[in-house]
């Protein structure tokens, strides 16, 4: 009865809320936990700093507990299982280990949830599950500018409350292995800046879908800080986070 009640307070409060000024009210996913994932072995993207703090505040304002960790030794089934999802922050290269890898196949297998934030595709390359589990690989992006999202699901809790055209700066990704399953969010306009390369073809930069027994949602904004106090991109974070708690 909570999970149901929580479900459609969360339904209500998206679908409520449509502008940026509207602030939404409080979500609470009480007593929900989620691990924040930081490793990086490539570049290192400063705004990882402000996007753990961000998440830290939607925790507090919504009830549910964020622990964070650079460890990738935290990657062990008894303790991943305190988690209901996983949030890959920007994380770069190859961070966990083949015993690693395991545990986190066999925390996703039993029903758990995974969001990936920006980087979170230029990572574990030599990894199909991780593939499969985030949905794409980084290829390249061209340098940060202004460009315009095309929200093309506007039901999903990531997505809802936003314009039908969502015009933003960040730094945006060039995809490659994109995953056919995926269920697409939110797609660049590529006539609106420099250097997509998706064209004559959709260009996907927010998606989400069922993975081998769980929930994944990858977003690939968050590289500036200021994506990090941008109101409707931390609801679209929060939405993601949402969806892959299962509430």
């Amino acid at each position: 009865m909570r999970k149901l009640l929580a479900c459609l307070l969360l339904t209500s409060i998206f679908l409520g809320c449509s502008s940026e000024d509207t602030p939404p009210e409080p979500v609470n996913l009480a007593p929900i936990r989620v691990l924040v994932f930081t490793k990086t072995t490539g570049y290192y993207h400063p705004s990882i700093a402000v996007g753990v703090e961000a998440i830290r505040q939607l925790g507090r304002e919504n009830n549910f507990r964020v622990d964070t960790t650079k460890m990738a030794s935290r990657f062990q089934l008894d303790t991943l299982r305190k988690y209901k999802a996983v949030v890959f922050l920007s994380t770069t290269g190859d961070v966990l280990n083949p015993a690693q890898q395991t545990a986190f196949e066999q925390y996703i297998r039993l029903g758990n949830g995974f969001v990936g934030v920006h980087a979170a595709t230029d990572c574990e390359y030599d990894w199909p599950w991780y593939n499969g589990l985030v949905g794409a690989y980084f290829s390249n992006h061209p340098n940060i500018q202004s460009a315009t999202v095309q929200v093309t699901n506007r039901t999903h809790s990531s997505t809802s409350f936003l314009p039908p055209r969502w015009t933003r700066t960040d730094e945006w990704y060039n995809f490659r292995n994109m995953v056919p399953d995926l269920q697409v969010l939110a797609t660049l306009d590529e006539s609106t800046y420099s250097g997509g390369s998706h064209a004559p073809n959709p260009h996907p930069i927010a998606w989400y879908h069922t993975y081998d027994g769980g929930r994944a949602f990858y977003t690939a904004g968050g590289h500036t800080d200021d994506s990090f106090r941008e109101p409707l991109f931390l609801r679209h974070l929060l939405g993601g986070i949402a969806y892959a708690v299962g509430q």
